[in-house]
């Protein structure tokens, strides 16, 4: 199924409703083009400052992210009247943390995390494309992405435990 990608809302839309400008990553969902790679990157400065946190802290503000995420993509797919539309990214930014959780501190890694995520983020290999297609809702919405984050994660500690960088 090819997808053709929808404008993003005006920039009023963002503020409008506290739902909007959770679930547009801040912003980030307004980028002309690329929203799902913008709200991926939302998540390296979240990241970054959970990282001095104890784990369970990390997972809980994560496992937070992705529960107003829900709601939040609720919300703001009903206001656009497409439950999945391009412009809410706060799925990548709670899949990404979840990503970035398992990543090695280093350029290199981060790096390849992204690429891994969005890769799969993209093509949805079985079972995402399925969940994506069945799950019309804002469960739906992050639960696809978090499918994805599974598979980088596997690939990316296989990757860690190859490669030394």
């Amino acid at each position: 199924m090819v997808r053709i990608p929808l404008p993003p809302p005006r920039p009023a839309f963002l503020v409008a409703h506290p739902a909007h400008f959770i679930a547009l990553g801040f912003g980030a969902g307004l980028a002309p083009a690329v929203q799902g790679t913008f709200g991926t990157l939302v998540a390296f400065p979240l990241a970054w400052l959970l990282y001095g946190t104890p784990p369970g802290v990390y997972l809980a503000v994560t496992a937070l992210v992705f529960a107003i995420g829900v709601w939040a993509s609720a919300v703001t797919g009903r206001a656009l009247g497409v439950v999945d539309h391009g412009s809410i990214v706060i799925d990548e930014v709670a899949a990404f943390l979840l990503v970035l959780f398992f990543a090695r501190h280093t350029w290199a890694m981060q790096l390849a995390a992204f690429l891994l995520f969005r890769v799969f983020d993209i093509v949805k290999p079985p079972p995402i494309g399925a969940v994506d297609a069945r799950l019309k809702s804002g469960f739906g919405v992050m639960f696809d992405d978090i499918l994805a984050a599974a598979y980088a994660i596997a690939v990316l500690l296989v990757l860690q435990h190859v490669v030394p960088w």
